[in-house]
């Protein structure tokens, strides 16, 4: 019994880093209709920022951070603004091939500026764990766990609640909509962007204790994001999210109960299945459209 509470611990803080992941590819693809094949690489050069910060510049690793998110809504921002905000009249493939080249970008200029030796970045809580019916979970995969339910809760409460979240909402109904009905919909695809980097760098920072920081380091996290947004379905804010704590737990549950080796490809077998059957996910709905 322990091991599976083990199980699930580790499953809920994996879950929370895919989640916000997840919520930086919705957020780009509701609001600017188009996929950023790009937001593992950004999360990347966000968690290489914020290494850099603590490794080269002494920062404090909670102060570390808080500069790199800053630096991502910059990065975010510059992204937007100077080459998004071309693309209006491009298509959508045409879009998300450009997010292609904005990946092979970042891959280019990280090494760079950064280097091509593996960097450490710190847990924020580095010692101290407690028991959880037998098993046990450390104060920083609680506190992975907690900033990503926060996180994910607070940004459900500001798409519902607030003046913001219902112009995010308008453009990712209809852009052309929402621009006759007053919303400035350059700075809902403006904060989109920046939000994004920050859920991209933040993950990143997340993860990047339990490995090294090198370019490959959100590799596994934007593939499985990516299949979380096709799981729980495009067309809601919450279905990857959702998506993103079941691929959490199945990878984990298949690797230690079925095979360490097979058990992420026999999810992705059993994912595509489920879409063959039920393409627009599992809060998805048809799109029906009108002739």
């Amino acid at each position: 019994m322990s091991t599976l509470i083990q199980l699930l611990l580790r499953s809920l803080e994996t879950g929370a880093i895919y989640a916000l992941a997840t919520l930086g590819i919705i957020i780009v693809f509701r609001t600017n209709f188009m996929i950023n094949f790009g937001q593992g690489v950004m999360g990347m050069f966000g968690a290489y920022i914020v290494t850099v910060l603590f490794n080269k510049m002494g920062l404090p690793i909670v102060l570390a951070i808080l500069v790199g998110l800053i630096a991502a809504i910059g990065v975010g921002f510059l992204v937007d603004f100077i080459i998004i905000r071309r693309t209006k009249h491009v298509t959508g493939t045409g879009k998300e091939i450009i997010t292609l080249g904005l990946m092979m970008v970042f891959l280019g200029i990280t090494p760079m500026l950064f280097g091509v030796d593996p960097m450490r970045l710190p847990k924020v809580i580095e010692n101290g764990a407690f028991s959880v019916g037998g098993a046990n979970l450390s104060y920083n995969s609680l506190l992975n766990i907690v900033l990503g339910l926060d996180l994910t809760i607070g940004l459900f409460l500001l798409l519902q609640k607030t003046k913001l979240g219902l112009a995010i909402r308008t453009t990712a109904s209809s852009e052309k909509t929402a621009r006759l009905m007053g919303v400035p919909t350059k700075w809902v695809t403006l904060f989109a962007w920046a939000l994004a980097l920050v859920l991209g760098t933040l993950s990143g920072a997340m993860i990047a204790p339990s490995t090294s920081v090198t370019v490959n380091l959100m590799d596994s996290v934007q593939v499985n994001a990516f299949i979380a947004c096709v799981l729980g379905g495009f067309q809601t804010f919450y279905g990857p999210v959702i998506g993103a704590y079941i691929i959490a737990i199945a990878t984990n549950l298949l690797s230690y109960y079925v095979s360490s080796v097979w058990g992420t490809q026999i999810l992705y077998i059993l994912v595509i299945i489920f879409i063959v059957f039920k393409p627009v996910g599992l809060i998805g709905k048809k799109t029906v459209k009108k002739v």
